[in-house]
């Protein structure tokens, strides 16, 4: 089932929880909501479910308006954080809830109602667990749980809230995989909220970034984090360096840095800012370009398959961050201390102003 959102608005009081947020979701496609607390990613999940209703704009489901109908009109499925198991009751008796009150001219039988739970606790691997309640399972176990009720009554669209938000990193890893690989069997639209933007840009079809009751960009992962919209999205997705400079009759100028940028000479003398990635970072011992700079080495943290560097800008000041193959570590063999020279090998300039168009250089 497709889900069309279109120009919706909502203010509690006089916060903008939603500002004018249009986005559509296909059929079997997963979705992901990413953005910092506060952006309102909940708010729109829960609109989209019928929990809440917007002031403003509508809901489209499979290109009907449904912004006017109830939660339990809409075939959607919810996933809470915090799983909302019934405590009192056992995994299965959690599972065939709302399938026991559905109206009885469309409610199965006990023994339909029993196979359809016991086919759903095997697809998410926890049929062994049936007669057990929710005190006695693992928080991860839970989850799958609150999942596998969500589906039971066979949703047209599945909404996960932070699905994995209260569990530790090593089960939030591995639930994802699992997440992703259930959707891809199960073929159902499916949005889901998150802050993580590891989990967002490895599990999603597509990622919608929000910021501040509105959408700042819609893409594939790949696509939002090697081509970023603006400023925030560019800062969100990962760690990032900053480098100040000014434009002057067509040039950007960013410390030792300068590209051409015809696009803005009409910008003469605004300010800009260039990001670039830590692995963008090229590090060397000896100066091998002019915009090469200078930076003393401040912090070595060789964890995982890469070595990360912290530098301190000798012209500057400013910090910046590295990250090496542990490879070209050993071959540099870099102590904390000494000065290196680094070079952005990819630069991507904003006029400081957040609402102009990015321009990408390769240097």
């Amino acid at each position: 089932m497709s889900i069309e959102i279109r120009n919706v608005s909502k203010k509690f009081g006089t916060f903008e929880a939603l500002n004018d947020v249009s986005l559509s979701v296909g059929d079997a496609e997963l979705v992901a909501l990413l953005g910092p607390s506060g952006s309102g990613k909940t708010t729109l999940l829960r609109i989209i479910a019928g929990l809440d209703s917007p002031d403003t704009g509508s809901i489209l489901l499979n290109g009907e308006d449904a912004t006017n109908r109830g939660a339990g009109e809409r075939g959607v499925g919810f996933v809470f954080q915090h799983y909302a198991l019934f405590r009192h009751m056992t995994v299965m008796e959690n599972v065939a809830f709302g399938l026991r009150v559905q109206p009885r001219n469309i409610r199965k039988s006990k023994s339909d109602i029993r196979d359809r739970v016991m086919t759903l606790l095997k697809l998410v691997q926890l049929d062994w667990v049936a007669n057990r309640y929710p005190s006695q399972l693992s928080g991860g176990q839970r989850q799958r749980i609150a999942l596998a009720r969500a589906l039971a009554v066979e949703p047209k669209v599945l909404l996960l809230d932070e699905p994995f938000g209260a569990l530790d990193a090593r089960v939030r890893r591995e639930l994802r995989t699992w997440l992703r690989r259930l959707h891809d069997e199960i073929s159902v639209s499916c949005v889901f909220v998150t802050h993580d933007q590891e989990e967002a840009l490895e599990v999603s079809d597509r990622v919608a970034i929000m910021d501040a009751g509105r959408i700042e960009q819609v893409g594939t992962p790949q696509n939002v984090y090697d081509t970023p919209a603006n400023p925030f999205v560019y800062s969100f997705l990962g760690n990032v360096n900053l480098f100040h400079g000014r434009v002057k009759e067509g040039r950007t100028t960013i410390g030792n840095i300068e590209v051409d940028a015809p696009e803005l000479r009409d910008a003469s003398d605004s300010p800009v800012v260039g990001y670039s990635r830590p692995h963008e970072m090229e590090i060397s011992r000896e100066r091998t370009a002019n915009d090469a700079l200078s930076a003393e080495i401040v912090q070595i943290q060789a964890v995982g398959p890469n070595v990360k560097l912290r530098l301190r800008r000798t012209d500057s000041r400013d910090i910046l961050e590295a990250e090496l193959t542990r490879e070209k570590h050993r071959e540099l063999e870099l102590k904390i201390g000494e000065l290196i020279y680094v070079r952005p090998r990819l630069v991507r300039v904003f006029i400081a102003d957040p609402s102009e168009a990015p321009l990408n250089y390769q240097i």
